[in-house]
């Protein structure tokens, strides 16, 4: 294994120990970015600018600084600003505009010694899960170039999956971090809503947005974590023998592509004969409650927050003039009618927050009730579909609606503001499969402990090819 198919925070104890240098390993990702250019995985890219940070981190540790990330290398989804790179949003009216300055979680990083890489692809306006964008190209996965990387942090997924970079920051509204974690086979976290400040990041709802880090291990998602929301508390010890997880009966796991279904199920035997405990759980009407609140509040809250993300970071454009650029015609479907009769009233937005008062209960009941630690199921009930299959994919012999498919299993857990995980289990058909961990509201560290131990326990995941 080449020392940059490492992970973060190997990368970090190797520059640590003067067994390498920043400067050496930015020049490395350089070299393997410009030769993995057909991924299209970067909308903006700095090399210059990475190795003149590269060296400061080296003269930095020199003079005897240490901090939490000092030269390890990050990369951004492109609706984060970041100053000296465009934030476009993948969308055209944005397209090659610089933001006015650093996002508040990107002062963070940069803080924490962090070299900031450049901007990575998304679905326009982060609005779905194939990163198939008509105004910057499709981002490939890189286990099959056919194949999408997920969305709508694609980029992030397949440059992770790729090692252009370590580990990178998306953001997750129903399940934008997690599933491309799932089908580029690298770690996503979806934080509790409102861990990680959301100040200088274009939304589509705050009442859903969280931006979370890909990785390739939970130890570099905990590093991220504490760095991102300032809460670096040492992760609990969660040893796996006794650990209570709860298994939905219904919903989660019904429909389920059949390789899927038998390498998530191979996962569940593995940590069994670990000394886990799988504990069955119902989470009745979940399906209702989440149609409810999904995209009712999503498409109320785009209009409030994209307006005043507009205005408030000083974009040069309009909400109008946003969505008259939209080029991507799945995005023109969804977003199109906000400026006439699709605009959502806002008694249909109140009636959706009242739902997600409900769903909230619901799921604060089944984990007291239940004594459970977190849920388990698939991330995704399918492998990534190919390339085009915009609007329906075959799953189970019968076309289906890609977006809503793709984001069924991550989408009640966002609605409800739970943290929730993506591990890489295996592949299928040679794509990954990811299993989603939800924990309760708030539990990020210990979720995170869970992972690492369900991580441990599971066979390693092998590396993408990089070479096709």
């Amino acid at each position: 294994m080449e020392f940059i198919d490492r992970t973060a925070s190997e990368m970090l104890a190797a520059i640590e120990s003067g067994s390498t240098r920043s400067v050496e390993l930015a020049e490395r990702l350089i070299a393997r970015t410009e030769a993995a250019a057909a991924l299209n995985c970067y909308v903006s890219f700095d090399a210059a600018g990475l190795l003149k940070q590269a060296a400061d981190a080296d003269a930095r540790r020199a003079a005897g600084q240490r901090l939490p990330l000092l030269g390890v290398p990050i990369a951004l989804k492109d609706n984060i600003d970041a100053a000296g790179l465009p934030c476009g949003n993948g969308t055209g009216a944005l397209h090659g505009r610089h933001p006015v300055g650093d996002a508040e979680l990107v002062q963070r990083l940069r803080a924490a010694g962090a070299l900031i890489v450049g901007k990575l692809g998304l679905h326009e306006l982060a609005f779905g899960i194939t990163t198939n964008n008509a105004v910057t190209g499709a981002v490939r996965n890189p286990w099959n170039t056919s194949r999408i990387p997920g969305g709508s942090s694609g980029g992030c997924g397949s440059a992770v999956a790729a090692r252009l970079v370590p580990a990178a920051i998306g953001t997750d509204t129903g399940g934008s971090v997690r599933v491309p974690a799932a089908l580029c086979g690298v770690a996503g976290l979806r934080p509790t809503v409102g861990r990680v400040s959301a100040l200088g990041i274009a939304p589509i709802s705050t009442t859903r947005d969280t931006a979370g880090p890909l990785a390739r291990s939970v130890a570099d998602l905990a590093l991220l974590d504490g760095v991102l929301s300032t809460d670096a508390s040492p992760l609990p010890a969660v040893p796996l023998r006794g650990l209570r997880l709860g298994l939905p009966q219904t919903y989660f796991w019904d429909d389920l592509d059949p390789g899927v279904c038998t390498t998530a199920e191979a996962a569940l035997a593995h940590l069994r004969s670990r000394g886990a405990e799988f504990v069955p759980v119902d989470l009745p009407g979940i399906a209702r409650l989440d149609g409810e609140v999904s995209f009712v509040v999503a498409l109320y809250e785009f209009v409030r927050d994209m307006t005043a993300y507009l205005h408030e970071r000083s974009r040069g454009i309009t909400f109008e003039q946003l969505i008259a650029g939209i080029g991507s015609a799945d995005v023109k479907a969804i977003a199109g009618p906000l400026l006439g009769d699709g605009l959502v009233p806002e008694a249909a937005y109140r009636h959706a927050l009242e739902a997600r008062t409900r769903l909230q209960a619901l799921y604060a009941d089944t984990f007291a009730r239940t004594g459970v630690a977190a849920l388990v199921f698939p991330t995704t009930p399918s492998t990534a579909a190919r390339i085009g299959e915009d609007e329906t994919f075959e799953l189970n012999g019968r076309a289906c609606p890609t977006f809503a498919t793709f984001i069924r299993n991550t989408d009640p857990g966002s609605n409800a503001a739970l943290p929730g995980l993506s591990l890489p289990i295996g592949l299928s058909g040679g794509l990954p499969v990811g299993l989603a961990i939800d924990g309760p509201a708030a539990s990020d560290r210990r979720l995170l402990a869970i992972g690492s131990a369900i991580e441990a326990a599971l066979p390693p995941m092998p590396l993408a090819p990089i070479d096709r």
